[in-house]
């Protein structure tokens, strides 16, 4: 996959992360993987269409959404997986993939994006396309994947 878009997903993670408070965010690791992803716990998938199309998979644990959540409500202390937690994740997917957005238009890039599907529990989720790529994050040293599948459309 193109070095540039990886990078965009990236940077939007980097970039969004430390408005909530999250201190040093990072990518830990970028890696291939198949187009069945099976879930963490928690999965918000936002579609893509435009200059490129397919979709992007945040991935997390219930933990790291919680943790995520309470982030973003300043520190409120987050114990449930309810409404409004998962609404935090679904505004928190939305954001990451229109600052993607922002930054591939940077380079020449025009694209759209879906309102995000969140869904929680033990499943499998497919990637638009045979390749996928896998941006491992870290928040607080806790794991948070960005599934990337993107094809250039003519």
């Amino acid at each position: 996959m193109n070095k540039e878009y990886i990078a965009a997903f990236s940077s939007a993670y980097l970039n969004i992360m430390p408005q909530f408070g999250v201190a040093d965010p990072s990518q830990v690791n970028e890696s291939e993987c198949g187009r069945k992803i099976a879930s963490e716990g928690v999965a918000c998938i936002v579609g893509i269409v435009g200059d490129l199309a397919g979709n992007v998979i945040y991935s997390m644990n219930e933990e790291v959404a919680k943790k995520i959540a309470s982030y973003m409500m300043g520190g409120m202390e987050v114990t449930e997986f309810d409404e409004i937690t998962q609404s935090a994740i679904s505004e928190l997917s939305n954001m990451l993939a229109a600052n993607t957005c922002i930054w591939l238009s940077e380079i020449g890039k025009t694209l759209d994006i879906s309102t995000p599907t969140l869904m929680y529990g033990e499943f499998t989720v497919s990637g638009s396309y045979d390749q996928v790529c896998c941006l491992e994050m870290s928040i607080d040293g806790l794991a948070f994947y960005i599934y990337i599948s993107l094809e250039e459309r003519n």
